[in-house]
């Protein structure tokens, strides 16, 4: 109970209006009263509070990161999307049609370039041909067949683009079908690479590889240029080693009949490949000749068996036309001069006349070769007789040939070809059963009769003989 005396009490309750306010009250000794003016919120009260302030810094910060990481993210997509295009971006100012080319196609390009990893012959447009030809502004050569016209893929590869002629008896279709169907399907270090084709109802192109150095009768006819003997070798080698693969090694068989130093590319480190499949033909690998209509090849590298009706035609007219371009090598000429009707001034007639009296080595010295390159000029002769025997089975394989060019075996004496050339008949040509066998002409070490072995190339290299018995 309050214990307050009554007078005050009564003092306080009379006392006028205006002085209510200045009323003191004496100090409350009530421990009630007191608890009152000292409160504090329970525990509970404060951990809620301290939660809710942390979620909304929590929410904020986070919103914070948000925005920041979309800016960055699309500062980095620019800077992504202006390196892209700078990669595939079209030449400096290039035609109209070149810039629509480029818009409409990205995706074709892009298949373009995974079908190119996988190393398939791709299928171009005449608008991606024009693209990447510059609208063909640089011509590299022409001929009967057409056009080639030097060109770059978007990645900076340089190509030559050889744009057919059309004619009316089908001729560009069958050369056509030729290349894609054969050296299509190859895939040799020395065989020119086809990187795919165009073909439309008004145009038939293929496209290669470009080889800087060009052909390789510009530095065999011309006075302007020159080239060392070894490199010359190298040249031959290559080139034995790629009909090599083509004649032996290949699922099917593959005939080129086109053998000549026009066709034979020379790339930047004077690498040969072997090129213009336009004439060549698929076999199946046992049989034994296939049937050829009408001519085919260039004269003066056409193997004898064609100037013969109804004689059997076999791979081995490829081993002949390179006998001749292996005649044309060690002589650095042509080897029927222009304008010359006299067949003593024949060079492959000439050669075996001088290997006949023993004196090959004169000839080659007669022909301005170094001494230290003569060995190698008169095995190359003696190769070439026999590659070019009027037997075709007489004629070695092309992978007996890289043998007797690489070194390490003996070449035996080559027999007297050209008899074609005194006496033209079937009977000079003619085979066992009229098939092509090389049983009688094995292959098989020191069974051959084109080479006998004596070292392998890592025998000579360090002077290894073998032991006699």
């Amino acid at each position: 109970m309050l214990n307050v005396p009554l007078s005050d009490v009564n003092r306080s309750l009379n006392a006028p209006p205006s002085d209510v306010s200045h009323t003191r009250f004496s100090p409350c000794p009530i421990s009630a009263m007191s608890s009152y003016t000292n409160y504090t919120p329970p525990p509970s009260e404060n951990n809620q509070t301290t939660r809710a302030i942390s979620a909304v810094l929590s929410i904020i910060i986070f919103v914070v990161i948000g925005v920041i990481s979309c800016c960055c993210a699309k500062k980095m997509r620019k800077a992504i999307v202006s390196d892209l295009r700078a990669v595939v971006a079209p030449p400096t100012q290039p035609p109209l049609s070149v810039i629509q080319v480029w818009e409409v196609d990205a995706p074709t390009m892009e298949r373009f370039l995974r079908d190119l990893a996988q190393e398939k012959p791709v299928r171009f447009t005449a608008q991606q041909l024009c693209s990447f030809t510059s609208n063909y502004t640089t011509m590299l050569g022409c001929g009967g067949f057409g056009k080639v016209y030097k060109g770059q893929f978007p990645n900076g590869d340089k190509i030559a683009v050889k744009v057919l002629n059309r004619s009316a008896d089908r001729s560009a279709e069958e050369q056509f079908m030729a290349e894609v169907g054969t050296i299509g399907k190859t895939h040799h270090i020395n065989l020119v690479r086809l990187y795919g084709f165009c073909y439309d109802p008004y145009m038939s192109a293929l496209v290669y590889e470009y080889m800087e150095n060009g052909s390789l009768d510009k530095f065999l006819f011309s006075e302007d240029t020159e080239i060392e003997w070894e490199r010359l070798h190298n040249i031959a080698v290559g080139t034995a080693k790629g009909l090599a693969y083509l004649h032996e090694e290949c699922q099917q068989r593959i005939i080129h009949y086109d053998i000549k130093p026009g066709n034979v590319l020379l790339d930047s480190n004077f690498y040969p490949k072997v090129a213009d499949f336009g004439l060549a033909k698929l076999c199946n690998r046992d049989a034994t000749h296939i049937t050829v209509t009408g001519y085919r090849g260039t004269p003066g590298y056409v193997a004898p068996e064609f100037m013969l009706k109804n004689f059997p035609i076999t791979y081995k007219c490829d081993v002949y036309s390179f006998g001749i371009l292996l005649f044309e090598i060690v002589g650095r000429r042509k080897n029927t001069k222009v304008g010359s009707t006299d067949s003593l001034d024949w060079f492959p007639k000439k050669v075996w006349e001088e290997y006949e009296k023993g004196e090959l080595v004169a000839l080659t010295q007669a022909y301005g070769i170094e001494e230290k390159d003569r060995a190698m000029a008169e095995k190359m002769s003696m190769v070439a007789l026999w590659c070019v025997q009027d037997s075709p089975e007489a004629r070695p394989p092309m992978s007996a040939v890289v043998k007797m060019l690489e070194g390490g075996v003996e070449i035996m004496a080559p027999p007297k070809p050209f008899h074609y050339l005194f006496s033209v008949g079937v009977d000079v040509l003619k085979l066992p059963n009229n098939t092509e066998s090389d049983s009688t002409y094995s292959t098989s070490g020191m069974n051959s009769c084109w080479y006998k072995e004596t070292t392998t190339p890592v025998m000579e290299k360090y002077e290894i003989q073998i032991a006699s018995m």
